[in-house]
């Protein structure tokens, strides 16, 4: 079965395995990652209790990871963003100002920065990234075509600040690791062609060493459970929006 706290445990061991250090985006973006390193970037979409168990089993092995919250109650519950800083990672703000306030930039704007001082009580929140909103006409980054992150603080926002030509881009979007047609807007320009669909190839491309030395992982922890009834909720419900999400982009 993929998409287990299991298999993610053994994506993570089988990497440590083979010689990658493991980064934060803010260490990222403060130059701290060097040589052969993965950036651990998990988007809180749903589910907050299963970003607390990823951040666990993370923990358990000395890693650090980038933790997202939207500000809806299904992501933002502060019992389990407290639990995550904790535990040594970093909590980012997953933003959809735009798509919230119909594409009205001043507002949206407002509401970003009321948002962020809100996160900030948790933790000192230095980095932001956009929530694809993929029902939404809007895209959340359209909202720095009239403002700048950098004048609140933010000093990094991965659509914006990783050359995706230099650092390897994979994502968990569409509950699969070649999930692109899927994606309305999780979705990057990279000079790197291989993919990869399951976790377990992941692993074995990795023992191989065809991995690159310079990787962005993004998984959604809703997605990782242990848990079979969770497990099979999320599977159905994941092929339903992939099914709506083909639809979308076809338009």
């Amino acid at each position: 079965m993929d998409f287990t706290l299991n298999i993610y445990k053994k994506l993570l061991e089988a990497l440590k395995e083979i010689g990658y250090s493991f980064y934060t985006f803010e260490e990222y973006c403060t130059g701290k990652a060097t040589g052969k390193y993965v950036m651990l970037r998990h988007d809180v979409d749903l589910r907050a209790g299963h970003s607390a168990a990823t951040a666990k089993v993370e923990a358990a092995l000395g890693i650090k990871a980038s933790y997202f919250f939207r500000v809806v109650p299904e992501s933002n519950q502060p019992d389990k963003i407290m639990c995550i800083a904790s535990l040594g990672h970093e909590i980012g703000y997953h933003y959809e100002d735009m798509t919230l306030f119909g594409g009205r930039a001043d507002k949206a704007i407002q509401h970003f920065e009321s948002q962020l001082a809100y996160f900030r009580q948790f933790y000192p929140v230095k980095t932001c990234c956009m929530h694809g909103s993929p029902t939404s006409k809007h895209d959340n980054r359209a909202i720095w075509k009239s403002y700048n992150y950098r004048d609140f603080g933010i000093i990094g926002e991965p659509y914006f600040d990783v050359n995706f030509d230099e650092v390897f881009y994979l994502t968990d979007t569409g509950r699969c690791w070649d999930g692109e047609r899927f994606s309305v807007r999780d979705k990057v320009n990279s000079a790197y062609k291989q993919t990869y669909h399951t976790t377990n190839e992941l692993i074995a491309a990795a023992k191989a060493g065809c991995l690159p030395d310079k990787i962005m992982i993004t998984t959604h922890p809703q997605r990782w459970t242990n848990n079979i009834a969770e497990w099979m909720v999320e599977l159905i419900l994941q092929n339903v929006k992939n099914k709506i999400k083909r639809l979308i982009i076809k338009k």
